[in-house]
């Protein structure tokens, strides 16, 4: 099968293209009858060289061949009168033979016609007119003669041309004059001085007019300027006059303020028309040379449009709109002040169109509307005609409905096929259009080629077409492998010319496609073939490398390709083609450069282009000389330089940048990070992460974000400050990628559904207008979607639905670009609401005493209303069973999770009326109860007695008093009493048991041994068995006898004696203890004192008043009746004795009946460290002491 193959190089191109198809007008096959239609004519204003023959284009197509006609200046022109014009074959174009004639005898408006039967067309209305370039009249030009400093205008007045001539000043050796910021030429052609120097003397200032249509240049006569000194020139004239007064004082010629040369005035009007050019000039004057600015006072100049010319003189503006119009103040300002002029711009519009009349192919029948809408200022005037005659004097038509703009066609018949013309005027310009209303019943035919074969790149968006023809226009159908219909939707897109658009082109896209155009005369099919070919990408980069000189440096490109797809590898340096050197040397994947030198370097990139896409990949060379090793400094790297954007595709671009100074550390990676200026300015994201030897990164983009990247080096110290950011990134918006996430269908009323979800970020949007479409229908019934679009929300409410029905729920995220990808359904559920009816068939199973199981009928689901939560169990005690009268005990409440039909009551008091009820439990609450169903349970062991009581205790008998249990548990059939004697070593004796009938409270046990402690155990029991024991101990009383043996010591008379006369002998020795120290002797204790300075060894301290010279072996034994410790010693405190060693406070100890014997112990302990010292018994001189 032989096949035309087209592709496209770049989606880029392939948008171009597409929109060219998209705007073509409606064309005709030419084997149709049609009426003509003007394919080509010469300019509206046509300047003709006189030297060449006169070429008036007029070209035309229709069915049949129109012929051709012209009029000259409103006249017919009769072309074959005229020897010298020549109309060509099949053609309207004139050709006019001028030689030996003047062209100024076929100066005029011409206007061309073209016709058939079927209607007529004509051209504009073409204005000829001859190039003329005028001499410049004889003048003699005197010479100028200036002051220093002041201004001058050198006039160049041209010659009027046609058209104008280009002017430009030189000297006599054809070398431009140098202009700057002083010395300026104007729009006019005047050369303008701000001031005038010295230097500025000279006698070849030439005025040069270049005339474009006839390639002539003229000059005008040169002219002389000399410039001079304020003393100069009152010195020549003095001496020519005889002069004695100075000249030119008052003459400006120091510095001043700047003034205004061109324009004049503080201000001046100027008109622009509509996409012309404006061009505002101001020069000014002044010493110091004045600097000229701009500024527009009602807005901000077009920046994108604006261009400043002749050193800021000059203000132009390209592509003038409406909104140009305003005032725009240009300031000259010098070191002396500043000068203002504004300019009022007016803006005005020769006719423009806003939509033009458009070719209308009907069926007989049809209707069918010709708009011709145009805008200008003034408004233009609009006139329509019929085949060239004014369509108020053609036939009168009573299909046809005129209204200002617009002629409406109603009903049209076979045979009213007509061309109508479209004028639109003003006192600037007009327009003229034609357009063909042509009747026609053709059957439909498909125009484009059969079995092309379209080849795309994956991802990559495409078009195939389907151009067809019939009347009525054809409806277009498309259909996948002869047997899936396509519809206008996602992934496809069917144009009105019937181009089927694939947004983003995948393998399985691949196949044969067949489009059918067909209308009420017939149908056609057409087939063609798209093949979905795999991107070329390179795989492994070349790397940054740093070689030294003569070394070899080897460049990897490895690429991955499709293999249908022929490839070819091109090496790059710096842009260019590689030198042509014998050291490079080119491999399939690979460039070496052996023995490089300095300059080798450079950036190198592998371009490897098949014939549908291309990818590249740079690196750079930096050739170094070997070097002494120096000490080795390990620091962070620096961040990364010259952040380059290549391969900028719609989704992904690719990030070069240079690496900084390694800092003697391995760069282990590279972080890139972006920032996105649209959605969250000012905060950097990381992206990705590339090996440390590379120095590129694909980087994947989402739609809709202004994207700015930077990079971050790492190496072991740590990471480099950020590179500087790159330039900005814009990517275009798109549908949406992905749909909203954690969708979710929940209700909160029984008659509602809360669809809710996570919305986008502003990244995931990828185009503005974000909205979210949510769908929904019940589960399992047969009903179509139901679906609202919200925006700026995370959820919405479905009222009025049943109440706990399942249903589908789904959210798709749409933006002003298209819908995201098919939502994936959710199941979620109405609201709830309380369940209407109660458990049934409700049976207790007692297993025993404390335990009991319930058993029960489930709810129906309809009664339930809502998502199970499982079954509440509620009882209580009514009563003990031997309680005629209730007792309610506090509720208690078990639910058990799920559909269960069966639980268990743990923890029941035996012998119980119980009453329970059960519920059904949903989200929403519980259901009404169940009726009360009472059970009861049977007896068990008791409690124990509620007290033991021991009473009358006597020498060989006591009482035991007791309590009937709080808790029964059934009905009491007695008691048991165990007891058993306890001796001094707690060793426990013989049990003695014995029972009693369970109306006894009390009993008296006898035969006990005297003095002797008991242990007495006791419990309650029912026909289950013994319940808990309760305990209690008791002693018996002593014997008398053994009471008497028994005497206190402290209240006996001869102890009391012997400590009297105890304390008469210390109070004694106290008192001549006194004496002796008034009188000041000394004792052997001060000459021990003396001898002995360390205090570790001095046992008196003067501030504590102790005396050493009793340290007699004596004084170390405890006095008589005194306790000692268990070793035998009396260890001294920090301090001497003092009242609270001898009770007055402090830690005085008492006898077992209570007397004082703190007086008699000897010193308190001191620590154990302090076991070594030699211990001394209280003294009475101490003691004394102490109150001194």
């Amino acid at each position: 099968m032989d096949r035309k193959r087209k592709w496209v190089l770049s989606s880029g191109a392939l948008l171009v293209i597409f929109l060219g198809r998209m705007t073509t007008a409606l064309e005709v096959p030419l084997d149709l009858p049609q009426p003509p239609t003007i394919t080509h004519q010469s300019p509206k204003d046509f300047i003709i060289d006189p030297r060449e023959n006169i070429l008036i284009y007029c070209e035309a197509k229709g069915k049949p061949h129109p012929s051709f006609s012209w009029t000259r200046n409103g006249t017919h022109f009769d072309v074959e009168k005229d020897s010298k014009v020549l109309m060509k074959p099949s053609s309207g174009t004139l050709v006019i033979d001028i030689s030996g004639e003047k062209a100024e005898a076929y100066e005029g408006i011409y206007q061309c016609t073209a016709r058939n039967e079927h209607g007529t067309a004509v051209s504009n209305n073409i204005f000829i007119r001859q190039s003329r370039s005028p001499l410049w009249s004889k003048e003699r030009k005197e010479a100028i003669m200036v002051q220093v400093g002041v201004s001058l205008v050198l006039q160049c007045r041209p010659p009027a041309g046609l058209p104008p001539p280009i002017i430009f000043w030189m000297d006599n050796n054809f070398q431009r004059l140098p202009q700057n910021t002083r010395v300026s030429q104007a729009l006019n052609g005047d050369l303008y001085f701000s001031n005038v120097l010295l230097d500025d003397t000279r006698n070849d200032y030439i005025c040069y007019a270049r005339f474009p249509h006839t390639q002539t240049i003229q000059q005008k006569q040169p002219i002389t300027v000399k410039v001079l000194d304020m003393d100069a020139i009152n010195e020549t004239v003095a001496a020519l006059y005889n002069y004695t007064n100075n000249l030119f004082v008052d003459s400006p010629s120091g510095e001043r303020r700047p003034s205004f040369m061109a324009p004049l005035g503080r201000s001046s009007t100027q008109m622009a028309l509509r996409g012309g050019v404006l061009e505002l000039e101001c020069i000014a004057e002044g010493l110091p040379t004045p600097e000229v600015s701009w500024y527009k006072e009602s807005g901000d100049l077009p920046s994108s449009r604006m261009s400043f010319h002749n050193f800021q003189k000059t203000l132009k503006i390209a592509d003038v709109m409406e909104a140009d119009a305003g005032d725009y103040r240009c300031t000259a300002k010098n070191s002396l002040g500043s000068a203002h002029h504004t300019i009022k711009v007016n803006v005005k519009a020769a006719p423009f169109w806003i939509s033009a009349p458009r070719n209308l192919i009907l069926a007989p029948k049809e209707t069918g509307i010709l708009t011709c809408r145009v805008s200008g200022d003034p408004k233009p005037q609009i006139a329509w005609s019929v085949n060239g005659v004014p369509i108020e004097d053609s036939p009168k038509d009573t299909s046809r409905k005129v209204e200002d703009d617009t002629v409406i066609l109603s009903d049209v018949q076979t045979g009213s096929s007509a061309v109508y013309q479209c004028n639109a005027s003003n006192e600037f310009g007009y327009l003229l259009a034609n357009a063909f209303v042509n009747v026609l019943a053709e059957a439909p035919r498909v125009l484009t080629p059969p079995n092309n074969v379209y080849q795309v790149i994956t991802n990559n968006p495409a078009f195939l077409d389907c151009a067809s023809f019939g009347s009525p226009i054809p409806t277009i159908t498309w259909f996948k492998d002869s047997q899936t219909s396509i519809l206008n939707r996602d992934p496809y897109v069917i144009h009105n010319n019937g181009t089927l658009e694939i947004n983003v082109a995948q393998s399985l896209n691949s196949g044969k496609y067949t489009c059918i155009a067909s209308n009420n005369l017939g149908t056609r099919e057409n087939h063609v073939y798209l093949e979905v070919k795999e991107p070329t990408r390179i795989l492994a980069q070349p790397e940054y490398m740093v070689v030294q000189r003569n070394r070899k440096a080897v460049f990897e490109c490895k690429v991955k390709h499709d293999p249908t797809l022929i490839p070819t590898m091109n090496w790059l340096k710096d842009n260019g083609e590689l030198p042509d050197d014998e050291r490079f040397l080119v491999d399939t994947d690979s460039l070496t450069i052996n023995e490089v030198t300095e300059e080798d370097e450079g950036t190198y990139t592998c371009v490897m282009n098949t014939t549908l896409d291309q990818d590249s990949a740079s690196a750079m060379l930096t050739v170094v000389e070997a070097t002494p090793t120096p000490a080795i400094v390990y620091e962070e790297p620096d961040p990364p330089t010259d952040l380059e954007l290549t391969d900028q595709r719609e989704r992904s671009v690719q990030l070069t940048w240079i690496p900084g100074d390694e800092h003697n550390s391995p760069t282990q990676k590279f972080l890139v990070q972006y920032e996105d200026l649209l959605h969250q300015a000012g905060v950097w994201h990381n992206l990705t992460e590339e090996e440390g030897t590379k120095t590129t990164a694909h980087l994947d983009l989402s739609p809709y974000a202004y994207y700015s990247f930077r990079v971050l080096a790492v190496n072991h110290v740590g990471y480099s400050q950020p590179s500087q950011p790159s330039r900005q990134y814009r990517t275009n918006p798109a549908a949406p990628d992905v749909n909203p996430t954690d969708v979710h269908g929940v209700g909160t009323e029984h008659n509602n559904l809360v669809i809710s979800w996570k919305e986008l970020t502003g990244l995931q949007s990828n185009g503005p207008g974000l909205q979210y479409k949510v769908n929904w229908r019940q589960k399992d019934v047969e009903e179509d979607w139901l679906s609202e679009t919200v925006a700026n929300a995370s959820k919405y409410v479905v009222s009025g639905t049943p109440t706990f029905v399942p249903y589908e729920v789904k959210v798709q995220a749409v933006n002003d670009y298209g819908n995201g990808p098919a939502p994936e359904a959710v199941v979620g559920y109405s609201g709830e609401d309380v369940p209407m009816s109660a458990p049934e068939s409700v049976q207790v199973l007692v297993q025993n005493g404390t335990l009991a199981e319930v058993h029960w009928e489930p709810v129906l689901t309809s009664m339930v209303r809502g998502r199970l939560q499982g079954y509440k169990v509620s009882y209580w005690r009514e009563r003990s069973l031997h309680q005629a009268e209730a007792q309610q005990e506090e509720q208690q409440v078990l639910l058990f999770s799920g559909n269960r039909t069966d639980g268990r009551l743990p923890g029941l008091k035996p012998y119980s009326l119980y009453t329970l009820n059960i519920r059904v439990v949903n989200g929403k609450g519980e259901g009404p109860p169940s009726p009360n169903h009472n059970f009861e349970t049977p007896e068990g062991v008791p409690g124990p007695p509620s007290f033991l009581r021991i009473k009358n205790t006597d020498m060989d008998s006591l009482t035991l008093e007791w309590g009937p249990p709080q808790d029964n548990n059934g009905r009491l059939t007695g008691y048991t009493l165990k007891y058993q004697p306890v001796n001094s070593s707690n060793e426990l004796g013989p049990v003695e048991e014995m029972m009693f009938p369970a109306n006894e409270t009390t009993v008296v046990l006898a035969d006990l041994k005297y003095s002797t402690r008991y242990k007495f155990y006791f419990n309650a029991k029912t026909i289950k068995g013994s319940g808990p024991t309760i305990t209690e101990e008791a002693v018996t009383i002593m014997d008398e006898a053994m009471k008497s043996d028994q005497v206190d010591l402290a209240t006996q008379g001869w102890f009391i004696g012997l400590m009297c006369a105890i304390a008469l002998l210390i109070l004694v020795l106290l008192i001549i203890c006194f004496i002796k120290r008034n009188k000041g002797g000394k004792y052997p204790v001060k000459e021990k004192e003396d001898a002995h300075q360390d205090p570790e060894i001095q046992p008196m301290k003067d501030d504590d008043g102790t005396f050493g010279e009793y340290s007699d072996t004596e004084d170390h034994k405890p006095l008589k009746g005194s306790r000692t410790p268990s070793n035998g010693t009396v260890k001294r405190d920090d301090s001497d004795d003092s009242l609270v060693d001898y009770g007055e406070g402090g830690d005085g100890q008492f006898n077992e009946d209570g007397s004082f014997i703190g007086q008699y112990s000897g010193k308190k302990e001191k620590d154990t460290h302090e076991g070594n010292e030699s211990s001394e018994a209280p003294s009475p001189v101490n003691a004394m002491n102490s109150f001194v």
